[in-house]
């Protein structure tokens, strides 16, 4: 099924680049035989740590791309 391209000028969320280069970065150096299960993990610790009272990184992120 396609899809025909619009004029709709669509956006990344702020903060969205910054969370990808995050995962990126943690995968190369980590070398996960499966990147699927290393990305969960990876972006459930960041949820712990936005739920504990930390650091949200997405605004974090946001913050750095403007």
């Amino acid at each position: 099924m396609s899809v025909a391209s619009s004029n709709t000028n669509m956006r990344v969320p702020a903060g969205f680049r910054n969370l990808l280069e995050g995962l990126a970065r943690e995968v190369l150096r980590e070398q996960p035989t499966n990147v699927v299960a290393f990305a969960a993990q990876h972006f459930q610790k960041l949820l712990e740590q936005r739920e504990a009272g930390g650091i949200d990184p997405v605004a974090w992120g946001a913050m750095l791309e403007d």
